[in-house]
């Protein structure tokens, strides 16, 4: 085996929203996915001009459960079942879509006057084919529902999946590991090949890899089999993610993943006919399609 852990090395590309920027990873011209993860993006780190805000409108999906998650700040999710919830850093939303939903998420109101921070990850993951039209769904979990795991100066919370003996409540359509990892200054843990794939992804601070430091805002797909140990000099701040390989490929453009590319363009043309849902609260504004998305998978 190669001493060198990482089997990739995918670099972003940064879209500036009017703010704040994101920093995308995958899908990725090299690799569409790590386990079911097929959209990976940092939001910010950012802080908002007092009054201003985040405004995602009303915008559909298909076929994919999204997994938002902070690090600082607050985003309100409204969608088409109905639900509304305020996320806040170390909680979860998971959002299924399944045949099709509809959401929106906005900077709340009360966090405008000041000026709002924002700062997190914010992922989709395919779903297996037999689950991919199932009905729509959306979970939240508080922070203080995620187990944490504490040794050597690191301090590691279970978003999804088995890690470090502690299993996470939020639900894994898929084999699925999910990790928010802070290391404190000369901090290290274990990570051990806990799935067929997995990768790391350093959001702020310093880390290394077995020694091999690891730059910021990079994912780092590491080799099958692979044990290794994260360390950090002076802290930071690391995400591990993966699971098992997905049961075939993956097509994304714009809002909708699918196994099938004609199930993506019937989505296509329902959002044109205005055939998905509405969101209750929030049924004035919507996303249009675009004529070249941001986000699509390669080829």
């Amino acid at each position: 085996m190669s001493d060198d852990p990482f089997l990739q090395i995918l670099r972003p590309v940064s879209h500036d929203l009017g703010g704040f920027k994101v920093h995308r990873t995958l899908p990725h011209k090299e690799r569409t996915m790590v386990g079911p993860f097929i959209f990976f993006d940092q939001m910010g780190p950012a802080q908002l001009p007092p009054g201003g805000g985040i405004d995602v409108r009303p915008h559909p999906h298909i076929n994919l459960a999204t997994v938002t998650y902070l690090f600082k700040g607050a985003i309100d999710h409204r969608d088409s079942l109905g639900t509304f919830a305020r996320i806040e850093p170390g909680a979860v939303n998971l959002m299924t879509a399944g045949h099709g939903i509809v959401h929106s998420e906005r900077s709340p109101a009360d966090e405008r006057p000041g000026g709002p921070e924002l700062s997190g990850i914010q992922t989709w993951l395919a779903m297996p084919q037999a689950k991919e039209e199932m009905d729509p769904a959306f979970e939240h979990v508080g922070k203080e529902h995620l187990p944490v795991v504490e040794a050597s100066g690191a301090r590691a919370r279970i978003i999804m999946g088995t890690l470090w003996g502690a299993t996470s409540p939020v639900t894994c359509h898929s084999e699925t590991i999910y990790a928010d990892v802070a290391l404190g200054a000369g901090g290290s843990l274990p990570i051990d090949p806990e799935a067929d794939e997995r990768a790391v992804y350093l959001a702020e601070g310093d880390a290394s890899l077995d020694g091999q430091p690891l730059e910021p805002m990079i994912l780092y797909v590491l080799r099958p089999g692979t044990r290794a140990t994260l360390r950090s000099a002076g802290g930071g701040h690391v995400m591990l993610l993966g699971g098992a390989p997905m049961d075939g490929p993956r097509h994304v453009w714009w809002n909708f993943v699918s196994s099938s590319r004609e199930r993506i363009n019937q989505a296509k043309q329902d959002w044109q006919a205005e055939l998905f849902p509405v969101v209750p609260d929030d049924a004035i504004e919507r996303i249009p399609i675009p004529e070249i998305p941001m986000t699509v998978s390669y080829p």
